[in-house]
């Protein structure tokens, strides 16, 4: 099994700041509910609230399309919601990936239905050509060609969350 490098550590800390700073311009005078989405997402959200400036409250929940292959099910399971009630809050939710746009079509229709007072999306990656659902991305750190991509929280079959980089996954065999 071969890793290419696709995206290094340093352009990702380098965009997640950029990302926060539009984040803390658009939330200046107000605080935010941020929803990291597991497991991809948890070193991405770790990330981007330790650069913002308002008040910040956190929570988890865990949804998954994958199951251990590199392709969508189609179907979403959701493994852990939130706790607190979200109704007229500003909430922001952090995902790893935008794919098919399953996942979060499912979950802004799901946390919509709680009358936050906003409802916004970060995401870490986006790969369009995979793209079968619309999902609006307020704030993005990179689109990314269609490559099965591992590290920085993103895994295959739960393996390579730790790698401080992005890299592209190709089995054995694969060139």
């Amino acid at each position: 099994m071969a890793i290419d490098i696709y995206l290094s550590q340093e352009k990702i800390q380098s965009r997640i700041l950029e990302l926060a700073q539009e984040i803390n311009k658009d939330y200046a005078d107000k605080s935010l509910h941020i929803i990291g989405i597991l497991n991809g997402a948890f070193m991405f959200t770790a990330d981007l609230v330790r650069h913002l400036t308002m008040p910040v409250t956190l929570e988890f929940m865990s949804a998954s399309s994958y199951g251990d292959g590199t392709v969508s099910t189609g179907e979403l399971k959701i493994n852990l919601d939130i706790k607190s009630d979200i109704r007229s809050k500003h909430v922001l939710i952090v995902e790893d990936i935008v794919d098919t746009g399953l996942t979060l079509t499912v979950l802004k229709k799901n946390l919509g239905n709680r009358k936050p007072a906003s409802l916004k999306l970060a995401s870490f990656l986006f790969k369009p050509a995979r793209l079968e659902h619309k999902v609006d991305i307020d704030y993005l750190a990179f689109e990314i060609e269609d490559h099965f991509v591992i590290g920085y929280g993103l895994d295959y079959a739960g393996r390579y969350r730790e790698l401080p980089y992005v890299g592209i996954y190709r089995p054995e065999g694969d060139a």
